[in-house]
């Protein structure tokens, strides 16, 4: 007779399970909760201490660490091996299905204590499913519930092939390796944040229609523990977010986390297209498609206020891919709904305090997140002449934005408006040069924000001629002087921040 061990924690669908493996033939080993419900369902089981001739022991931390359970489960189906198991009263186990403590569950909960969370730390669980799953040529190993249907089938058909237990088996190391991760995250969250081997959970959220481009696969998945995000959304409207429109919407949501004042920002392909901040969502709004009603044209959208009817018939006007907000009033969504593949999106600012990373070849580049801002205190104007109070408001605007516009980076602002912006360039004055194309007649005393120092002072004589009157910049160039000297002779303010935005 084969035999089957069940061990779960998650009892979805368990008892069903073992009463088709019963009318198939096999016996179940089981063990405690398992055992319990699969007895009260009037199913024939076998405890697992009846096999082992040994009692649970330590609060059940020991049960099924034993030769007979795991050389039934390891070994091949061979004479040597046969002989072997059978000298230690032991036969073969040819299923095996399992699920894990809900370690992942448990460690998130709010005011958990650390006993707590030790205890939930499975160890027989995982040693059964990596023993089933490393002999997965003899032995079927299910460690998810929704597995169950599709195992059954194969049984009942005699079409079990190794082919399908090898992709058992894989899921089941995958799950392991899932599960060690979470652990070996929780007991060094405190400690070194780069280690020496790295790990990282993740889980999937969905497949995309595809990636970047049409003939490329794509799937969305979330970082674990969940620290909230795009993931966490709750999308009130449209189809399907594309790849593309989540990787922007990310860039337009973190950027306008930066305002406590109400703003909208707008991005195109990555980059900031629009941002005004207002007294209330609708002048914010306004400035921000004003400051370029071309480019943002098909954008995305994000605000951190409440999206009222009036902003929501200004934005209706124009078509936009995605719109994130706090929230939506009843009538302001009632009307943005009427476009049937607007994205709608329901999710609180949130900056991003976790690390970036950054794929290449064979490896990845892992950095603390970006989220140094001004510190007052480091500020230094450099120039004869001081910033003027709505100046130092606009640079400390520009100041923030420039931080998420793609190196070089160069913007552009006004009243509180980005009216221009220079991304993605080779050289730092073409940057400039871009900014003030885009500004047109608008950048006649705005601001200007630059992501690293001026390395020439040709950029000075680009922005004079584009009508600035305020610069905001790290500093830090050997040719630092004559870029101060340039500002001095168009009577241009200068602040030195001392810090340093690259975006690549």
């Amino acid at each position: 007779m084969k035999k089957a061990l069940i061990s779960v924690f998650d009892k979805t669908g368990v008892v069903e399970f073992a009463a088709s493996l019963v009318e198939l033939g096999y016996e179940i080993i089981s063990t405690g909760g398992t055992f319990t419900t699969l007895q009260e369902a009037g199913l024939p089981v076998t405890y697992i201490s009846k096999i082992t001739d040994f009692p649970e022991i330590l609060d059940g931390r020991v049960k099924t660490l034993h030769p007979r359970i795991h050389g039934g489960i390891l070994a091949k189906d061979t004479e040597e091996h046969l002989q072997e198991l059978t000298s230690i009263g032991g036969s073969l186990i040819d299923l095996v299905a399992v699920n894990l403590y809900p370690f992942e569950k448990v460690s998130q909960m709010p005011g958990v204590a650390f006993e707590q969370v030790l205890e939930n730390i499975d160890i027989g669980g995982p040693t059964l499913l990596r023993a089933a799953a490393k002999n997965h040529p003899r032995v079927t190993v299910v460690c998810e519930p929704s597995d169950y249907e599709n195992v059954l089938t194969n049984l009942k058909t005699d079409s079990m092939t190794l082919e399908f237990r090898k992709e058992l088996a894989a899921k089941a190391f995958a799950h392991t390796a899932y599960y060690d991760t979470l652990i070996a995250q929780y007991l060094s969250k405190e400690t070194d944040q780069f280690p020496d081997k790295l790990t990282i959970a993740l889980s999937k959220v969905k497949d995309l229609r595809y990636g970047e481009n049409p003939h490329q696969q794509a799937a969305f998945y979330q970082q674990v523990p969940s620290t909230g995000g795009l993931a966490c959304a709750e999308q009130l409207n449209g189809k399907e977010l594309s790849f593309n429109n989540i990787y922007d919407t990310e860039a337009a949501w973190q950027l306008v986390s930066n305002f406590e004042e109400p703003c909208v920002v707008a991005v195109k392909h990555n980059n900031p297209c629009g941002l005004g901040v207002g007294t209330d969502l609708y002048e914010a709004w306004v400035k921000a498609y004003e400051g370029d009603p071309v480019s943002i044209f098909g954008g995305i959208i994000a605000c951190n206020r409440i999206v009222d009817l009036k902003t929501a018939q200004a934005m209706n006007k124009i078509f936009l891919e995605v719109i994130v907000a706090p929230d939506f009033s009843d009538d302001a969504l009632q009307l943005l709904r009427k476009k049937a593949n607007l994205r709608l999106l329901k999710l609180v600012p949130q900056l991003n305090t976790g690390h970036d990373w950054k794929k290449v070849t064979g490896g990845l580049l892992i950095q603390e997140g970006d989220q140094l801002d001004l510190i007052e205190e480091d500020l230094k104007v450099v120039t004869k002449r001081q910033p003027t109070n709505e100046e130092w408001s606009d640079l400390r605007m520009a100041w923030k934005v420039v931080k998420y516009v793609k190196s070089n980076a160069i913007v552009f602002c006004k009243d509180q408006q980005l009216i221009g912006v220079g991304a993605g360039q080779m050289n730092r004055v073409q940057s400039v040069r871009l900014a003030a194309n885009q500004g047109g007649d608008k950048t006649q005393g705005a601001v200007l924000g630059s992501d690293a120092f001026f390395p020439f002072a040709d950029n000075i004589e680009e922005a004079a001629k584009a009508g600035i009157t305020a610069i905001i910049q790290p500093g830090g160039s050997v040719r630092d002087q004559e870029v101060i000297e340039a500002c001095d002779r168009y009577n241009i303010a200068m602040v030195f921040t001392g810090i340093r935005h690259f975006r690549h």
